[in-house]
């Protein structure tokens, strides 16, 4: 692939080229046509997960969660509205800690929410509890 960032469509997996000076012009997916940089995060299970891990160039935030939890409900719009001031810089995404619990144990994901920050398939940082949309984006840029 060219220069660029690698970026992973949600949709079909499929893996995008998109030069970094086209980042903002919301590209679509090359395989199936569908919008692969939305300012919302989107919801992963383990196979997608692993996928955006391991061939997104981007950073990667990822919050675990759980549907039941009251603090991760709180947290959920705060990670969403961080998202919409960091894209299409930081791919946001959010995994369920009940649909993908082989996941949240190979990842020591012992409390929720859970971020975790990833660049190259590298963990870079990791903060558990609910944070402020503003305390989020200071978080993810003191971390990169």
């Amino acid at each position: 692939m060219g220069n660029g960032e690698n970026v992973v469509c949600p949709g079909c997996q499929s893996i995008n080229n998109v030069p970094g000076e086209k980042l903002g012009d919301a590209p679509k997916c090359g395989n199936c046509g569908e919008p692969i940089l939305d300012a919302k995060p989107v919801e992963l299970d383990e196979g997608g997960f692993e996928r955006h891990k391991t061939k997104e160039t981007l950073p990667f935030l990822v919050d675990f969660y759980a549907p039941w939890c009251g603090h991760c409900r709180q947290m959920s719009p705060n990670f969403d509205k961080a998202a919409e001031t960091m894209a299409p810089d930081i791919r946001f995404a959010k995994v369920s800690t009940e649909a993908a619990q082989a996941l949240a144990g190979k990842l020591g994901i012992k409390s929720i929410p859970t971020l975790v920050l990833f660049k190259g398939g590298k963990e870079l940082a990791r903060n558990s509890g609910v944070m402020d949309p503003d305390a989020i984006v200071k978080w993810v840029k003191g971390n990169l």
